[in-house]
């Protein structure tokens, strides 16, 4: 077992109990964001434990009751770009989303049970961690989304093949607005599997760690154990909303996304515009364009396409100002640029989708 070294480990840690490898995300202070160190470290461990026959499943969870992973530290990539290479774009800007890319591949294609306990926060580089596992458990605590619009970015780690399995345009609708989703509605949108009342995680895991793994797949043991645990999650609140968000985000550019929740009306439409009229307007026509690209691609060549466009944020202008704005000052006011939905053109978005110059992502 990889076993991390002293100065990460109250970031992650590992241990096998009865036959799960659990990882547990400690940086409760941080709301458990990821650190490239971090990624660093459980990489190898998850290709570790599915290698092992002794290790029939993986639970991963966060520390600290608030969250289980509130992102990926964005906020140490725009550092180390601002403060520490004269704005210029770093060896930690390729790196950490090389290495976070080729992780959220491996769990995407982990062919051992994959539970994720999504009790509190989770939003960004936490959707990556679980969205593409099959077990995605949420408690009357959680609260989901994929929030990158707001600080001059894209909803990547697979945002754009896991946003296109959400039923109809609500993908489109989450991508957008970075609207955030309680129990019912992850579970409405398919961002989660089952709701488990949080006091009854404890007793979950150590039914987990007591399964007799001879009673059928691995797979099979694990579902009947969480069913067993798992309980309706309530209406969710986007089914009201569902034929105003398809008339309306079905529509092939942003302007008339707007045109469309204008000429909708009602007050679910005029929260949506209120909430669009604060986001990146170039974030927004990225972000729709890297859906309708992403729409029906395995998972590489959407991985491969999101790394171009992280790549062509760190050159723009909005990453660094929606990060100010959002996580250093913290004034809420961002200055885009540009300011308008208008003025964004075509040939800046597409500039997002072209090759980056350190080279491409692979997966070798």
């Amino acid at each position: 077992m990889t076993q991390p070294s002293d100065n990460q480990q109250q970031d992650i840690s590992f241990t096998v109990e009865g036959g799960v490898g659990i990882v547990s995300l400690n940086r409760p202070k941080a709301l458990n964001a990821l650190t490239l160190e971090m990624i660093r470290e459980l990489d190898p461990q998850l290709a570790a434990w599915e290698s092992d026959p002794s290790v029939k499943a993986v639970l991963i969870r966060g520390e600290g009751g608030k969250a289980f992973c509130a992102g990926g530290d964005v906020r140490a990539v725009w550092k180390s770009i601002m403060e520490e290479n004269g704005g210029k774009p770093s060896g930690l800007s390729r790196d950490f989303f090389i290495n976070e890319y080729r992780l959220n591949r491996r769990i995407h294609h982990f062919s051992k049970p994959y539970i994720a306990l999504l009790d509190g926060i989770t939003m960004g580089g936490g959707v990556g961690l679980s969205r593409h596992g099959a077990f995605r458990i949420v408690t009357e605590t959680s609260m989901i989304a994929m929030p990158e619009t707001a600080i001059g970015l894209f909803p990547d780690v697979g945002g754009s093949w896991f946003l296109n399995q959400c039923p109809g345009w609500t993908g489109y609708y989450l991508a957008l607005t970075g609207a955030r989703l309680d129990a019912a509605d992850a579970i409405y949108t398919e961002m989660a599997t089952h709701f488990v009342p949080q006091a009854k995680l404890p007793d979950l895991q150590a039914a987990l760690c007591a399964a007799d793994w001879s009673a059928g797949t691995a797979e099979a043991v694990v579902r009947k154990i969480v069913q067993s645990f798992a309980d309706a999650a309530g209406q969710p609140k986007l089914a009201a909303n569902r034929s105003a968000i398809d008339t309306c985000f079905q529509k092939n550019s942003v302007p008339a996304i707007l045109a469309a929740l204008e000429a909708q009306g009602g007050a679910f439409a005029r929260e949506a515009l209120e909430t669009l009229a604060h986001r990146s307007p170039t974030s927004m026509c990225v972000t729709l364009e890297q859906l309708r690209r992403g729409r029906g691609l395995p998972i590489e060549q959407v991985l491969a396409m999101e790394y171009r466009m992280t790549q062509a944020c760190m050159r723009g202008h909005d990453f660094f100002e929606g990060i100010r704005a959002v996580l250093v000052d913290k004034d809420h006011a961002p200055k885009w640029q540009p300011a308008r939905i208008q003025d964004v053109t075509q040939e800046l978005v597409e500039g997002h989708f072209a090759a980056p110059e350190g080279g491409e992502l692979s997966f070798a």
